[in-house]
């Protein structure tokens, strides 16, 4: 059922890719129209330079469009002197936005895998970390996103994903409370059938706080 859905993401994310992207020109003139709806002049000296700005930060802010993680999980490595024990990167910082509000939620990831044959540089697996949080997420979707990019790539014996992250969406509008934390984890292989292995990790984690 895994593999399906990831089949119909993938399907569904061509499709995306394959449309046509609005021109710069055109991007400019809706940030010019948002100014002006939330009740400002955009032609006043602060605010002229202002939606080529807005969409020069959009460009960077959501460059996980145009990035494929497979990029940088294709390479792996065999020569490990046979270590077969869990392998864990902590505090991985990481900024996205939601996409029901289009606000900022910043956090902390947590990756952890058992591997099968084969390991991935360190750094890659932060960069997944940063492609997909560079799109507009929900925190579910970001932690599952992770979590089938490893799988799907380097096939370990299991996955630990935590991502621990304080939502703008909750802080500065509706109920308005500011240093609230939302959990998300998924394990797979031996984290999911062995719950020692997820206490395991868990104070792994602990003991780096």
């Amino acid at each position: 059922m895994d593999a399906v859905l990831r089949t119909v993401e993938s399907e569904d994310q061509e499709q995306l890719n394959k449309k046509r992207r609005p021109t710069r020109e055109e991007a400019e003139k809706a940030a010019r129209v948002l100014l002006e709806w939330a009740g400002d002049d955009p032609d006043r000296e602060g605010l002229i330079e202002t939606p080529k700005r807005m969409v020069k930060a959009f460009d960077d802010l959501f460059a996980g469009y145009r990035e494929d993680p497979k990029e940088h999980l294709e390479r792996t490595f065999e020569e490990v002197g046979g270590y077969n024990d869990i392998v864990l990167l902590r505090d991985i910082d990481f900024y996205s936005f939601c996409e029901h509000h289009v606000l900022p939620f910043k956090g902390k990831a947590h990756i952890a895998y058992y591997p099968s044959d084969r390991v991935i540089g360190l750094s890659k697996l932060a960069r997944v970390v940063e492609i997909y949080a560079r799109r507009l997420q929900t925190q579910e979707n970001l932690t599952a996103e992770i979590v089938g990019a490893i799988e799907q790539h380097l096939a370990p014996r299991g996955i630990a994903v935590m991502l621990e992250a304080e939502h703008q969406c909750m802080a500065m509008r509706g109920i308005q409370k500011s240093g609230v934390s939302t959990i998300t984890n998924q394990f797979t292989g031996i984290f999911k059938e062995d719950p020692a292995e997820q206490v395991r990790f868990m104070t792994l984690l602990r003991a780096g706080s």
